[in-house]
């Protein structure tokens, strides 16, 4: 374990020397308009290779480079925490991001360091730096900084869970941590409409979290002006009441105004004071990107008005007048900038492109994957022989993991046994853990610090985890339903799910999110029976589970924690506590590698492949089925989504001939079309029949059972498909 601390910014800026008005002495001003105008001359150069067709896209940091090269010399780079937007070239440059590095990611070569040739220009990524690879998306990010500063915390408080852990499963290192780092977000204030944005906010005013939020304000998101997208024009006057921030709004365009105001807020969020927000005004001179024409909606008179306030204009002047630099010093510092420019430009467009054969790389960790074989483990005899619901057995195997590994939080909705716990603690509250009760007693076996109930805000949780993870911690997080998920959606598909491959395997989020799932529930309805995995199995780069049993449930969960991946882990609502699948708790290392399916019951007449609750459903019919007209099935439970066990399914029907896919979800565009379009594609000459589906109608789950019991795959469906293919 590695720990640093350093002092103050504004203790390590000042040195004789130093220039009225600002901690930063001549030769670091100097270096101020340096960096400013590097940031403006690449964006430039990059103009010029876009319209030789030598890059493919362009968007600049033009209008922003003294806010941002200000937010770079206020921080730490590599120790500090960064989660940038595409406009922040500048403090990239600042922090010690190379215009090579950033030309290279222009032109897409192979040896991007950013990202490999996946990402779009502007994208930066640096673990060296702690510059987290951003998405496209627009203030997703804020999340992820505020889970990231969360993390920084964990670890300072409790440096035990820094050290490395358990080698065997993930790939630990020793997470380098200090107690005063903090973690800077910035957005474009057309970016603070966006409910993540808040989300971030609530997070960090209630924690006191050491976060810098940068707002970017060049009064334009596109082509929206300020005063549509923000109610009064001014972001500012909005965020004014949150608490336990540092505020600062000022004219972005100015150099020694930005680097003290930078200073100043660093400084707060370093001291524990809690985040800080600072509201920069700054200009955009160029168009939004080169795929856009600021003509067609901007004024000439307003476009020579910002043009006055050209920050890079307004610097230069301000050294001449200070005597710092004579106009033959600027030039000949611009002619070295500009002659680097064109020597990184043309080294990049040189660079060789990546092939074909890389592709696939990264899309999930190659270092440990949860198909393996070490997951392959057989159940210990225990002194507890007692059979165990699959919730029982859910909360065995978080209480165990969290017992191995400090590096394990729990949050979501309700999670916590109490939030106000020192009633629960006096022995005066018996305490909630979850609506399902599966994360009972994890709070007061293991404090508030590891165990607490989020804001009511799906995205929030999800955003949060993706920073923890990144960070070093291993978030275990509770989406209260899967009906509940969709706001989550954005930041699992464009995020969670994405951030390993578009960083060329230099950032990843290995988490686990547990989501209760599915209907037969008698009156749970539209909003608490959803089944719509296959929406999720569409998406690279996150594994998919979903068990029907006891045994099953646990295997599989200590799986998706010591696996190196982001896991769905579907939990079927009406499987919590059956009486089918019940099972003797295994010991504290039973593990089931993913993607091996479970063959529940051996048949040689037909194939029923299925999983979730339709299991014990199929495993009735074909009991039935076998002892009405002696057909024999053989049941295969998938168990794992994504991936999934085909050599099994391909087995199993080269044997029987004929195949029957189940499940709860609707019939059309299902789970099941899939499986079916593969077996007709690469089985057809195995097949003695059709590939017959068994799902839900297409529409709702009504409240009324009567309603619910038509709409959704009962045993008689299954028994009668069954059947009929039998007879086919």
């Amino acid at each position: 374990m590695a720990r640093q601390s350093g002092s103050g910014v504004a203790e390590k800026k000042k040195a004789a020397g130093a220039v009225s008005g600002t901690t930063l002495t001549r030769g670091q001003l100097v270096e101020f308009y340096r960096l400013m105008y590097l940031s403006r001359r690449t964006d430039d150069r990059e103009i010029v290779l876009k319209r030789q067709q030598k890059i493919f896209f362009q968007i600049s940091c033009a209008g922003h480079e003294a806010l941002l090269v200000a937010a770079g010399m206020a921080m730490r780079p590599g120790y500090d925490w960064f989660f940038p937007y595409y406009r922040d070239r500048a403090i990239c440059l600042a922090l010690g991001n190379t215009v090579e590095d950033q030309f290279l990611q222009a032109v897409g070569a192979a040896s991007d360091p950013a990202s490999g040739g996946r990402q779009m220009p502007s994208h930066w990524s640096s673990p060296k730096l702690h510059i987290v690879s951003p998405s496209s998306s627009t203030a997703t990010q804020c999340l992820h900084a505020v889970g990231c500063a969360e993390a920084g915390r964990y670890f300072a408080k409790h440096p035990e869970a820094a050290a490395k852990h358990d080698g065997e499963y993930r790939q630990f290192k020793d997470v380098v941590f200090h107690g005063d780092e903090v973690t800077y977000v910035s957005i474009g204030e057309g970016s603070t409409s966006q409910g993540e944005f808040w989300e971030a906010l609530n997070t960090a005013s209630n924690g006191k979290l050491p976060v810098l939020f940068v707002v970017e304000d060049n009064g334009y998101a596109i082509s929206t002006p300020v005063e549509a997208n923000t109610p009064g024009g001014n972001i500012s006057h909005l965020v004014a009441n949150f608490p336990n921030f540092h505020f600062a709004e000022i004219d972005g365009t100015d150099a020694i105004a930005s680097y003290n105001a930078m200073v100043e807020a660093v400084g707060y969020c370093r001291a524990g004071k809690g985040p800080a927000l600072v509201h920069g005004h700054v200009i955009r001179p160029y168009s939004h990107s080169l795929s856009d024409d600021e003509r067609l909606y901007r004024t000439v008179a307003e476009l020579e008005a910002d043009a006055l306030r050209d920050p890079i204009s307004r610097l230069q002047m301000w050294l001449l007048r200070e005597g710092i630099l004579d106009a033959e010093a600027i030039n000949r510092l611009e002619r070295q900038v500009d002659e680097e420019v064109q020597r990184a430009a043309d080294k990049a467009v040189m660079a060789t492109l990546p092939t074909p054969d890389t592709i696939l790389r990264h899309v999930y960790s190659e270092n440990l994957t949860p198909m393996d074989r070490r997951f392959e483990r057989q159940p210990e005899i225990t002194a507890d022989r007692n059979e165990r619901t699959m919730a029982d057995l859910i909360n065995l195997c978080l209480k165990d993991e969290m017992r191995r590994d400090d590096r394990i939080v729990v949050f979501g909705e309700d999670v916590a046994d109490a939030t106000r716990d020192q009633p629960l603690r006096e022995g005066k509250l018996k305490g909630k853990g979850g609506v399902f009760k599966l994360t009972s007693g994890l709070q007061l076996e293991f404090g508030n610090d590891r165990v607490w109930n989020s804001p009511l805000a799906e995205a929030n949780i999800v955003g949060r985890a993706i920073g923890m993870a990144v960070r070093g911690l291993k978030p275990v997080v509770e989406i209260q339903f899967f009906d509940y998920i969709w706001p989550a959606m954005h930041q699992m598909r464009n995020e969670m799910a994405v951030l390993r491959w578009r960083s060329n395997d230099g950032f990843s989020c290995p988490l686990v999110m547990r989501v209760p799932i599915g209907g037969y529930l008698t009156g749970g309805s539209i909003y608490h029976s959803q089944s719509g995995e296959s929406i999720f199995t569409h998406t690279p780069g996150v594994r998919i589970v979903m068990p029907s049993n006891a045994l099953d449930a646990l295997g599989l969960l200590r799986t998706a924690i010591r696996c190196d991946d982001p896991v769905l882990f579907l939990e079927h609502k009406r499987l919590y506590r059956e009486t089918f699948g019940r099972a003797i708790y295994p010991g504290p290392d039973y593990t089931i590698p993913f993607g091996k399916a479970n063959v529940v019951r051996p048949g040689k007449d037909i194939t029923v492949v299925t999983y979730g609750a339709v299991v014990p459903r199929a495993l009735q019919a074909a009991q039935k089925i076998h002892r009405d007209k002696g057909i024999d099935v053989e049941l295969i439970d998938l168990r794992s989504l994504a991936p999934y066990d085909w050599e099994t399914v391909t087995e199993s029907v080269r044997k029987t001939s004929r195949v029957i896919i189940a499940h709860e979800d609707m019939m059309s565009w299902g789970y099941g079309a899939e499986i079916a379009a593969r077996i007709a594609d690469e089985l057809f000459h195995d097949l003695d029949a059709p590939v017959r589906r068994v799902a839900a109608m297409d529409t709702f789950v009504a409240y009324q059972p009567l309603l619910e019991d038509v709409i959704l795959p009962q045993s008689h469906d299954i028994y009668e498909a069954i059947a009929d293919l039998a007879a086919f």
